[in-house]
């Protein structure tokens, strides 16, 4: 039986920019080579598979794979997948829960753990892999490496070798910057090791750039734009262990999906 199937731009409220995200709403159990079969055929930087929903009120299952391996956390997925849904909505990501809420103006607030970051020092694969970027320090997330670069200029600028990037043992690579005018900070991401050499806009990344620049700027919440080819803005708001996400997100596809 087909099961329905879209695409959603996320971090964005205008089609054709954000994060093209692909949703699949499961009917029922499915195969995890399945699932990246899928991913992998839509080619988009994530795609959601969201659970049946039970008898009960408890929260929906919920999945995230890029065209080559698994996600063990995705902010555009789960953007997506509250999009999808609407309303109120709770996942079980794994041992993780994830709550979202949509605002009257149709902006999604997602409850995401907080990262926190630690300081060491950039190697050598680091240092090749971003040519342009006067490096003032390097920190590390739970999945990621954050970059802080000499200026927002150079995070727009930048144009890496993927190759080295790919060496560094993270998830994904971050540059950022204070922002130069329309955004309090600027950042783009690199995850060339899981088949996405740039990721339009990542949600889960601002988790750890909020322990950052939090701090840094002295506030609870920042406006945030990713700074990729499509672009995309997003909020961002500490609050203790958690970090909420603000964004927005628009349907372009919807359809069947055979099985």
């Amino acid at each position: 039986m087909p099961v329905a199937a879209y695409v959603v731009d996320t971090f964005t409220a205008v089609r054709f920019r954000g994060n093209p995200t692909g949703v699949v709403l499961l009917d029922g159990p499915a195969e995890t080579s399945w699932m990246q079969a899928v991913a992998a055929e839509f080619n988009h930087p994530a795609t959601a598979f969201i659970g049946p929903a039970d008898a009960g009120s408890g929260p929906r299952a919920l999945r995230w794979f890029s065209p080559v391996a698994e996600l063990a956390l995705c902010g555009s997925g789960t953007l997506a997948s509250a999009h999808v849904l609407g309303g109120e909505q709770s996942f079980q990501a794994g041992s993780r829960l994830l709550s979202c809420t949509t605002d009257a103006d149709g902006a999604i607030s997602m409850g995401f753990p907080a990262d926190p970051v630690r300081g060491e020092s950039p190697t050598p694969e680091l240092v090749a892999g971003l040519p342009q970027v006067s490096i003032r320090s390097v920190w590390r997330g739970n999945l990621d490496v954050v970059v802080e670069a000499g200026s927002a200029a150079e995070v727009r600028a930048l144009q890496p070798d993927t190759a080295s990037l790919a060496k560094v043992d993270a998830r994904a690579i971050v540059v950022t910057a204070a922002g130069d005018g329309g955004a309090d900070v600027v950042s783009r991401v690199f995850a060339p090791r899981f088949g996405v050499p740039e990721d339009p806009v990542t949600g889960s990344a601002h988790c750890t750039l909020a322990a950052l620049w939090g701090p840094r700027l002295g506030v609870e919440e920042f406006s945030a734009e990713q700074a990729s080819g499509r672009g995309g803005e997003l909020r961002v708001r500490c609050d203790g262990d958690r970090v909420i996400l603000i964004g927005h997100a628009v349907t372009v596809l919807h359809g069947e999906l055979r099985r």
